[in-house]
């Protein structure tokens, strides 16, 4: 039996980092949903475990003992023996959660198959920072070091726009390359937003703190950010450390696919997809 999991791309909207911790995690407060697209991760039982590699984006990675698949198939069971096939569609180190957004959609898999249950998120979180939201798959805030999940009872539907210029931009680079590491926390309590204007207007209140030491890395993110708000979106921002930029539009099906072919016909060498939130 073949057990198939969608790995969708997580978005940072805001991302607010507050402080430091004495090990050197810094301290977040953000909102994250996920995106209609992503990888794919299949699973099924066999007499030893490997993996597979496939897809658009499968020739920034590699099968070894340190990818993240692979990882999250020892941590469900170190004896658990299965043939894997990840087909990657998100590109690598691109700041949308790729990497956690496999080893979650591994270990669902791995549960569907079994029967068994899945880890507890502070368990899962071993696997790393963003692995128990990825887990979850729909809008959260995140907050400590992104073990602390709240679920965002209600956003308003929308659709999304993501653009890479194919530019990998380390997370730690733009972490030490961070000024100020003290800044304030998103409201205790989030808003019910009417409508798509309304939450892109809240939005345009809150920051990406990450967004400017990243944009000193990697400056061609300035680029990405100009041309996303050329297709007339709601909202632009950077998502996690970079380098993807984001643009955000009305439900309405066509708009966002719209702003989609107008970045590929302007930037063919970047990468670009656009889809639904959840």
């Amino acid at each position: 039996m073949k057990i198939e999991e969608f790995a969708p791309a997580k978005v940072n909207l805001t991302l607010h980092v507050t402080g430091r911790r004495a090990d050197g995690y810094h301290l977040l407060d953000s909102l994250v949903v996920f995106a209609g697209v992503g990888d794919r991760v299949t699973v099924e039982a066999s007499d030893a475990l490997s993996l597979t590699l496939a897809g658009p984006e499968a020739a920034g990675l590699v099968a070894d003992r340190d990818n993240l698949v692979l990882k999250a198939a020892r941590f469900f069971d170190p004896g658990f023996r299965a043939r894997i096939t990840l087909w990657k569609a998100l590109p690598v180190a691109s700041g949308i959660g790729g990497g956690s957004a496999d080893a979650a959609a591994t270990l669902r898999a791995l549960s569907r198959l079994t029967g068994r249950p899945l880890p507890a998120p502070g368990e899962a979180a071993t696997l790393g920072a963003d692995v128990p939201a990825c887990l979850r798959g729909r809008a959260l805030r995140l907050r400590g070091i992104g073990e602390l999940l709240e679920v965002v009872p209600r956003i308003p539907p929308f659709e999304i726009l993501l653009v890479n210029p194919r530019v990998t931009v380390p997370t730690p680079s733009v972490f030490a390359s961070l000024t100020e590491r003290w800044n304030p926390a998103m409201n205790d309590d989030l808003p019910d937003w009417p409508d798509v204007t309304a939450f892109c207007a809240w939005l345009r209140r809150h920051r990406n703190d990450l967004s400017e030491p990243a944009r000193r890395v990697a400056p061609v993110i300035d680029d990405v950010l100009a041309l996303v708000r050329e297709t007339g979106c709601l909202h632009a921002g950077m998502s996690g450390s970079g380098a993807t930029c984001f643009g955000l539009y009305p439900a309405d099906g066509s708009t966002a696919a719209a702003a989609e072919a107008f970045v590929r016909l302007r930037r063919p060498d970047w990468w670009s997809a656009s889809g639904a939130v959840s």
